[in-house]
């Protein structure tokens, strides 16, 4: 195959699972869009999590809400629990891996905060651990997810929200991602700020 063929390749295929997911995630990120208004509305925060790429989306999100996104506003609280090296090496030296983000989620956490919770393959441990102590800790959870959720579709609650991008390719399962997380932003903006 050559390199056109290829390249032209991965935008078709970037394209149908975006007009698949756009059919499929509707409803969820209207729902998602909801929880942490309200949440946020409420004071209260917004952390992420998430591994690899997961983690930089996470990231992003958390830059786009105590930032701005497209529009000029105060600063939202929102914090990307991927970022502190001191803390993911002291507790994953000291205890395990598996804990970075659920150690965070306990002690940074208060009921009505939200949790957004990244993993293409929904089986990521550390992320299943935050998702728990989340719930422990009377957060609600927004998952995003693909590969048909994996197990995070079982330890999530009626009152979290699943946003499974219908796919099972990693990069596709990515992009999609990046977009849901920019509907979020939007989405948040609208609802605080009005719609311009």
């Amino acid at each position: 195959m050559s390199l056109d063929a290829r390249i032209t390749s991965h935008f078709s295929t970037s394209i149908q699972v975006k007009r698949e997911s756009q059919a499929v995630l509707l409803d969820p990120l209207s729902k998602a869009i909801g929880l942490m208004s309200k949440s946020l509305d409420s004071k209260h925060k917004i952390m992420a999590c998430g591994n690899g790429g997961s983690a930089a989306d996470a990231q992003h999100f958390s830059a786009e809400l105590l930032n701005r996104f497209e529009r000029e506003r105060a600063p939202l609280a929102a914090i990307a629990l991927t970022t502190d090296s001191s803390t993911l090496t002291s507790i994953g030296n000291d205890y395990h891996f598996n804990d970075i983000f659920s150690k965070q989620v306990i002690g940074l956490g208060k009921p009505g905060d939200v949790l957004l919770a990244i993993s293409t393959s929904g089986n990521s441990e550390n992320v299943l651990a935050a998702i728990n102590a989340a719930h422990e800790t009377k957060m609600n959870v927004v998952a995003l997810t693909g590969k048909g959720g994996g197990r995070i579709t079982q330890v999530l609650t009626k009152s979290d929200v699943h946003v499974c991008v219908p796919s099972e390719q990693t990069a596709r399962i990515q992009e999609v991602h990046l977009l849901c997380l920019h509907c979020l932003c939007d989405g948040i903006d609208s609802i605080i700020l009005g719609d311009e």
